[in-house]
């Protein structure tokens, strides 16, 4: 089993889509969730932190396990998003795993068209309930 996290940072901006570099051999050139691959012996949270540092040049502050999305096409990948509600620095590109960072509003991030993951929707409609019931 192949374990990757993902990270959604949420703040007054929207949330943090970063678009994969076209070399990449996974996703090229698409919108994802910065986040990565677990290392042997790591857990979920440090490998967060580990790869929110590596990609985005920052430390997740606060944040809390959304929801796991086991891959359709395999049964041997398994993403575990995470919501990222406070951070050190602002994220910025740090290495060259991503050619762009944006924030958008949660519609228009179900708009996208060229997601790295269909099953990214699924996230954005928990994310919209939760930001529902805390704006009441």
């Amino acid at each position: 089993m192949v374990d990757i996290v993902n990270a959604v940072f949420v703040g007054p901006k929207g949330i943090l889509l970063a678009r994969r570099s076209p070399h990449k051999k996974a996703y090229p050139d698409l919108w994802s969730l910065p986040g990565g691959h677990v290392e042997a012996s790591e857990t979920l949270e440090d490998a967060l932190i580990r790869e929110i540092a590596e990609e985005l040049n920052t430390k997740p502050l606060s944040f809390k396990f959304l929801m796991q999305i086991d891959h359709p096409s395999t049964s041997s990948v398994s993403f575990h998003i995470f919501v990222v509600s406070s951070w050190e620095s602002e994220p910025e590109i740090a290495n060259n795993e991503h050619t762009e960072l944006t924030w958008l509003s949660i519609e228009d991030a179900k708009g996208l068209r060229d997601l790295a993951l269909q099953e990214y929707s699924e996230v954005f409609e928990r994310l919209q309930g939760i930001s529902s019931s805390t704006d009441a």
